[in-house]
């Protein structure tokens, strides 16, 4: 089970490192301008808002991978960084598009729950 969790963990981290992608790198190309139903136009007025808002997900792909290869508190920091990620990816889908809820919220909310199915 707590393979299977790992799995699920690197599967949410790889999300969130999508997600910094598609919004600091991504973001004014016809990928970011389809994927965020959004104009040229305000692509390109947004892209360093969208690059700046998109950080946190390095962030968050960084805890989840800290959290993999942790040697003590790996329990606490998969929990504390898949909430976080929940948190994130629930808000943004709220306000923004809800197809980001499928690529930032659902993985961690699969992986939380392996996680915690496997315990300590």
């Amino acid at each position: 089970m707590a393979t299977v969790a790992n799995y699920f963990v690197a599967l949410s981290a790889l999300g969130q490192f999508w997600c910094l992608v598609l919004g600091m790198f991504l973001w004014r190309t016809p990928l970011g301008v389809t994927n965020y139903d959004m104009t040229q136009e305000f692509a390109n007025a947004s892209a360093k808002l969208a690059a700046h808002q998109s950080l946190y997900n390095g962030f968050l792909a960084i805890g989840l991978v800290w959290s993999l290869l942790a040697v003590s508190h790996a329990f606490e920091l998969k929990v504390f960084f898949l909430v976080c990620a929940i948190v994130a990816g629930s808000h943004c889908a709220a306000t923004v598009s809800r197809r980001i809820f499928y690529v930032s919220a659902l993985p961690a909310i699969a992986a939380l729950a392996l996680v915690l199915a496997a315990g300590r």
